[in-house]
């Protein structure tokens, strides 16, 4: 069984292994160059102590998740975008939920509020596993983004966290949360 674990500067290498085919044979992310491990650690090293990075691994690398800034201005702080992504070998065998709901515990013991992900179409993969991880449906972006000689849409889908607080929670450090 595999385990799940923060990221490290460390795992960078594996994770842009991971990445890469989602930026250059598909359409899954927008990204056109797919990042080495240098920007990958300096994204993590970003992620500081509010957004989490998480990496699964067996005997090797199978897949990792992460929380980002859903938008840079003060009133969405309790607010995050997802993402995970698998190892070919990991995909539909439950890696990425696991990934996720570590995630989503994490974000909830943080006071995050809602969570977010953008889903570039078509990918019923993808949607299956955010619906069955409670995520809605709650827009669509058409036509924003070109990618492998096509227009995409991005779906928007989104996850409550926890019960919206007045005034909202502080936003706790992952350190004190695990």
């Amino acid at each position: 069984m595999f385990q799940i674990r923060r990221a490290t500067a460390e795992d960078a290498a594996f994770i842009a292994q991971i990445y890469r085919p989602f930026v250059e044979d598909h359409w899954t992310s927008f990204e056109r160059t797919p990042p080495d491990a240098a920007e990958i650690a300096r994204r993590i090293a970003a992620a500081g102590d509010l957004y989490p990075w998480l990496v699964a691994e067996d005997e090797r690398p199978l897949g990792y998740a992460y929380a980002s800034p859903h938008r840079t201005r003060a009133s969405y702080v309790s607010s995050v975008d997802t993402a995970i992504y698998c190892a070919p070998e990991a995909r539909g065998k439950g890696v990425g939920k696991r990934l996720y709901e570590r995630l989503f515990e994490i974000l909830t013991a943080q006071n995050y509020v809602m969570a977010f992900a953008g889903i570039a179409m078509p990918n019923e993969a993808s949607i299956a596993v955010h619906r069955s991880l409670g995520f809605q449906q709650i827009g669509t972006y058409p036509n924003v983004g070109f990618k492998h000689g096509a227009w995409r849409d991005t779906q928007w889908w989104g996850r409550p966290l926890a019960e919206p607080q007045v005034p909202p929670a502080d936003i706790r450090p992952i350190s004190e949360v695990i």
